[in-house]
């Protein structure tokens, strides 16, 4: 099985690409999910959180307030650091469980990873190939606020507190750029997806 890793900064479209990928009978497993399940209630994970953050960083009903934490870690390079020493460890175990599972059931498949913080934490180097999506910052700024609801200041900031999307494409095997709608990103995805099929022959 083939195992790639794909990455993006916030708001470039990286859902819509691993929608594509799952049409096309890709394997996508997405680390987002992963990383909630790690700091589900009653897991190790939200455990350590607490002891690191304290409990605080909780809802009434004892579950992750992540909003609250967020604000904390995006305001905090050493706490985010500290964050990710937490969760990364444990998204990866699961992670890779999940590649077992797939690579079980379709051996001669392709896997998708899909991690927004994949070359930060050095995930990407597990994999085959590497897939970075992006976009102009313009238009990566614009679909962020209208997304989230965002002032374009909070908005310019969480893109700031990540790495500059340039740095991010010197890394990739294969660049997908969302600036032109989704037509032309599928495209993309397609032309990707076969040159993928005939690496693993």
């Amino acid at each position: 099985m083939q195992k790639i890793g794909l990455t993006g900064s916030i708001a470039v479209g990286k859902s819509a690409v691993c929608d594509i990928f799952r049409e096309l009978g890709c394997h996508v497993i997405d680390a987002d999910q992963i990383a909630r399940d790690v700091v589900k209630f009653g897991t190790p994970g939200l455990q350590m959180i607490v002891e690191n953050f304290s409990e605080s960083v909780l809802q009434a009903d004892g579950t992750l307030n992540r909003t609250k934490l967020g604000a904390i870690v995006f305001a905090d390079k050493s706490k985010r650091l500290l964050l990710n020493s937490i969760v990364h460890p444990l998204v990866f175990e699961a992670q890779n469980a999940r590649l077992r599972d797939r690579e079980t059931e379709d051996p001669e498949g392709i896997a998708i990873v899909d991690a927004a913080l994949m070359i930060e934490s050095g995930g990407y180097k597990r994999f085959n190939k590497l897939i970075v999506v992006w976009c102009e910052p313009d238009i990566q700024l614009r679909r962020l606020i209208s997304r989230d609801g965002l002032s374009e200041e909070n908005a310019r900031q969480r893109i700031a507190s990540q790495m500059p999307q340039d740095e991010k494409k010197s890394y990739a095997d294969f660049l997908i750029d969302t600036s032109k709608g989704w037509e032309d990103t599928r495209l993309q995805v397609v032309r990707i997806y076969e040159k993928l099929k005939i690496c693993g022959h």
